[in-house]
């Protein structure tokens, strides 16, 4: 299987295993932002889940891995998530803030066995909560996912018992490609 399987220019799929994956998650990234992002945007991560669940604690603790980067602003992290409960209100508090923000969105999900570890970018919006039957608004310009357990008939029970060890191994990865990512597109913007 290649390093990022691609289903179609709309999600790429990346086995954060794979000795190249990071620098394909890097560039999948830096040619989505290019595609999609204005000059005048300001980047923002939404990082959704909460610390109360294993498996829906990646958005939270990549939040907080990106917490303090000069680069964009970082809304969920351990200390104050985003979830069901106030993303509406957060969603509303981003568009007060910034005239015309550019949202990156994480959130981790259920998928196919042979799929779970893996990260998946998409130039679509992300659909939170779907996993576990709630109904949410799509968030971002990108979504990012990162693929914490297989789905199944209990879903809900299925992010309750994720092995934490898979949830930390995507969230370093995610976090990083996101960091390199939005600093080498900001970087070089500014020299051109």
């Amino acid at each position: 299987m290649e390093n990022a399987m691609r289903i179609s220019d709309r999600i790429s799929y990346f086995n954060p295993k794979d000795r190249e994956a990071g620098a394909l998650l890097q560039a999948d990234l830096i040619r989505r932002i290019q595609m999609q992002k204005k000059d005048s945007q300001q980047v923002v991560v939404l990082c959704v889940g909460t610390d109360r669940a294993t498996g829906d604690c990646l958005g939270p603790l990549v939040g907080h891995q990106l917490m303090t980067s000069s680069y964009y602003k970082v809304f969920g992290t351990l200390s104050q998530p985003v979830h069901a409960g106030n993303l509406t209100q957060t969603m509303a508090e981003i568009y007060r803030s910034f005239r015309e923000p550019f949202v990156i969105a994480i959130d981790a999900c259920l998928g196919s066995a042979d799929h779970v570890g893996y990260v998946t970018v998409s130039s679509m919006p992300l659909f939170p909560g779907q996993g576990v039957d709630k109904e949410l608004p799509p968030v971002g310009d990108i979504s990012i996912t990162g693929i914490v357990n297989f789905t199944s008939e209990t879903n809900f029970n299925t992010i309750q018992t994720t092995r934490l060890h898979t949830v930390m191994e995507l969230s370093s990865y995610i976090a990083c490609g996101v960091e390199d990512s939005v600093r080498y597109f900001a970087k070089h913007a500014a020299t051109t």
